[in-house]
């Protein structure tokens, strides 16, 4: 710290903002502009969620008293983690923030979806809620539009409020070409398995699910329609208003599960 110190404002703002894309677990943020952070109107209301909100921000920004206490600094340190994971959050939706986040949608450094007929589809980090300390973040695919916990603990803990509940889905409105199909391969695979790596992996969690034992929802007098039933359903939205042709295919497929549901009932009825 003492050494970074040394240079200008500007050099050790970016040496902070890289020390913590530098740590672990930090993977999924990218590096927000320093003129972005230094522009008040961009952080308007943070105030009020960040306690010592002048502080962290001149701890973000090289700004900050040296004369603050040691063990100050480690409350302090836990704030600034904060406010600039909201900064991220709207950062991200940027022009220039959604360009930063596709370089790394395109190397797949959020992960790939585990289902296999989404062929390794590239994954985009969500926030189910917008308010932090309320939910981690999420992955989200776009083939299956389905959401996965991240196999890491590390990125696990991350607050889904450093991304946001809009981010993944404004991506694909900006970048519309990037839309995944729903079949066939994905349009872009850098660093992809071998297909002896994919098939080992196939292999491994076949072994893996023949060795669970059942779970109590297998037990006698299970219902599948009601188990069909209490599934919660993710809905992709911008901003808090739903995207419209997902919407409108989804109430498609609302439909027909309803009608396969109904069919299920009337089986187990006449078992």
């Amino acid at each position: 710290m003492e050494d970074a110190s040394t240079g200008s404002d500007s050099d050790y703002s970016k040496y902070w903002i890289s020390w913590f894309l530098s740590s672990k677990g930090n993977e999924y943020f990218c590096e927000v502009e320093e003129d972005y952070i230094l522009d008040r109107f961009n952080l308007t209301g943070l105030n009020t969620e960040v306690q010592h909100y002048s502080q962290a921000l001149d701890l973000i920004t090289d700004n900050l008293d040296d004369e603050i206490q040691d063990d100050f600094r480690g409350t302090l340190d836990v704030q600034a983690r904060l406010l600039y994971g909201l900064i991220h959050a709207r950062w991200i939706v940027t022009a220039r923030g959604l360009a930063k986040m596709l370089e790394k949608y395109k190397k797949a450094d959020f992960g790939r979806c585990p289902r296999v007929l989404c062929q390794s589809q590239p994954l985009l980090p969500v926030g189910l809620t917008d308010v932090p300390y309320e939910k981690s973040v999420k992955l989200y695919c776009g083939r299956c539009e389905d959401i996965y916990s991240p196999k890491s603990s590390r990125h696990g803990s991350i607050d889904g409020a450093y991304f946001g509940t809009s981010f993944p889905h404004l991506l694909f409105l900006v970048y519309p070409n990037l839309i995944p199909p729903k079949s066939g391969p994905v349009d872009f695979a850098p660093n992809m398995r071998g297909a002896g790596d994919v098939e080992a992996s196939r292999r491994n969690r076949r072994g893996r699910e023949d060795q669970e034992p059942p779970t109590d929802s297998m037990t006698e007098g299970f219902s599948t329609a009601t188990a069909a039933l209490k599934a919660d359903r993710y809905r992709p939205r911008i901003f808090g208003f739903q995207v419209h042709e997902i919407a409108k295919l989804q109430r498609w497929q609302e439909a027909v599960r309803d009608k396969q549901i109904s069919r299920l009932e009337q089986l187990e009825e006449n078992v």
